[in-house]
This record gives structure tokens, sequence and C-alpha cells, in this order.
């Protein structure tokens, strides 16, 4: 019985699907990486990255709780567990609280400005999933939650939130347009019939280019934060790189079937790793040139 109930909160969370866990923690490690300066703390990579995990599965439990009602209707979702009626709404709540207080208790030992950090962090993704009822664009609001590891790590390891974690935000805040409205024109027929809120029905026929020109001002917002960092070759050949993969994703995406849409989400792993295997390319470029 517990194994079962065990098993029903693995899937709430998603651990089956590190998709999700690893959009939120390539912004966090570009962070990390360059509010260091090439030098992170082993210890500041451990528990942040075990913090993006904790606060991406609660993220999934309140957003199951949110969209309960909504779930069953959508031929993708209909079988999680609390749509699926496994689980209680109070235990998606309890998962949601429980994840969410181990998350917090990982940066207890950090500054002020952090738990500040973290307090937003939390508001943010206790409210995303409601945006979709009101807001035409809640790809927005979600790039900024899945993306507000990036001023904790600045306030972590700095104490400070400079203007270049902002523009790095910002940048996220494209880029999770550009990979959520592949993911909703997946669900784009089911979201119009139920009458919920999502960028890829917002565009409307203009989806592909506009998911197009939120990677093209995601990269141009890297290459202004690679200026206000100093970076150097490796910076630009992770862009270079990454540019690559948004093109092989319009490839994907262009005639709009629900396989390439999805598969263009999944696929955006390595957009985000592309741009961070470029910091530590670059530290190493660096100490070879001195």
């Amino acid at each position: 019985m517990m194994a079962s109930r065990l098993r029903e909160y693995w899937l709430l969370t998603r651990m089956h699907r590190p998709i999700g866990t690893l959009l939120l923690l390539w912004p966090t490690l570009w962070a990390l990486w360059i509010a260091t300066d090439g030098q992170p703390q082993i210890s500041d990579l451990i528990i942040f990255s075990l913090g993006t995990l904790l606060m991406r599965s609660a993220g999934c439990a309140i957003n199951d709780f949110a969209d309960r009602d909504f779930d069953r209707h959508v031929k993708r979702t209909a079988d999680r567990p609390l749509t699926a009626g496994r689980i209680k709404p109070w235990e998606a709540l309890a998962v949601f609280a429980f994840l969410s207080l181990v998350a917090l208790s990982l940066i207890i030992s950090y500054n002020r400005l952090t738990w500040l950090m973290a307090a937003v962090a939390a508001f943010l993704a206790v409210s995303y999933p409601f945006t979709k009822r009101f807001l035409s664009i809640p790809q927005a609001y979600l790039g900024i939650a899945f993306g507000f590891g990036i001023p904790m790590a600045f306030a972590a390891t700095t104490n400070t939130a400079p203007l270049l974690c902002w523009i790095l935000l910002l940048a996220n805040i494209f880029w999770a347009i550009a990979y959520d409205t592949e993911y909703a024109m997946v669900d784009r027929d089911d979201d119009i019939h139920l009458g919920i809120k999502t960028s890829a029905i917002t565009f409307g026929r203009f989806d592909v280019e506009m998911v197009m020109l939120s990677y093209g001002i995601t990269l141009a917002l890297l290459v202004l934060a690679g200026r206000m960092a100093s970076l150097g070759l490796g910076w630009w050949m992770g862009l270079f790189a990454a540019g690559l993969i948004a093109i092989y994703h319009y490839g994907l995406i262009k005639h709009r079937s629900r396989e390439g849409c999805f598969k263009a989400f999944n696929h955006n792993n390595w957009f985000g790793a592309a741009v961070f295997c470029g910091l530590p390319l670059d530290t190493f470029l660096s100490q070879c040139a001195m």
C-alpha cells in the first residue's frame, strides 16, 4: 500500500520526466558560474541543484492541484494521479508543502537577500498555475518562476542582485516563452475547448514566428550578458551552438505537428546545456591563455 502511494507521488511530481528540472537547472547553473567568475563552490552547486529538483517537483504538485478540473478533459493529462482520482487534492497540497519546506531548509545558512529571493520564488511557484485563467501569455510568468534561481544564485554567492542577473532572468523569460509555446502547441485544441489561455493560442497563426523571435531575443540578451560579464570565446561558442539548436527546432515545429512540437520542447535541454557548456569552456580557454 505504501509503495503504491509513493509511486503515485513520484508520478505527481514528474520525477520520471526530468526535462522540467533541467529547464530550471541550466539557467541556475549559468548564474552560479557567472556570479562566481567560473569558480562556484561544490556545496553551492549541490544545494542549488537539489533545490531546483525539489521546487520543480513541488511546482508539479501545485500545478496538478490547480488544473485538476481541466486535466481530465485533456488526453495527455487525463491519467495523472490527481486527475484520475488515485490521490486526493489534500495529498497534492501536502506534497507541495513538504517539498517546499525541504527546499527552503537547504538555504538556511545563506544571507537574508537569498531568503528574500526564495520567498519570491515560492510565491511564483504557487501562483503560476492560476495565471492560465487570465494571462494571455502565462509562459512569460513561467519564465520568471522558472528563472528565479538566477537572482537567488547571485544573492547567495555575492549578496547582491546586480543588473547582470536581471538580464539573465529576462533571457530566461524569452527562452521559456519559446519552449513552452512549443509545449502549448501540442495541447492547443484542448486548451481552446477548455478556455485556457496560452501563448500558442494568443500568437495564433504566427506561433512559429514568435517562437523563433523569442529564441532570437534570448540569444541577444545572452550576448549582452556575456559582454557585461567580460566572457570570452568559449561563451560565444556555446551561444553559437544554442543558435544552431534553435534552428533545428524550427524544422521540428514549422508544420505544427504534435510530435514535432513535443520533440522540440524536450530538446530544449540541449539549448540550455549548450549555453552552460560555453562557460566552463571559456574558463578553460582563459586559463590556457595565461
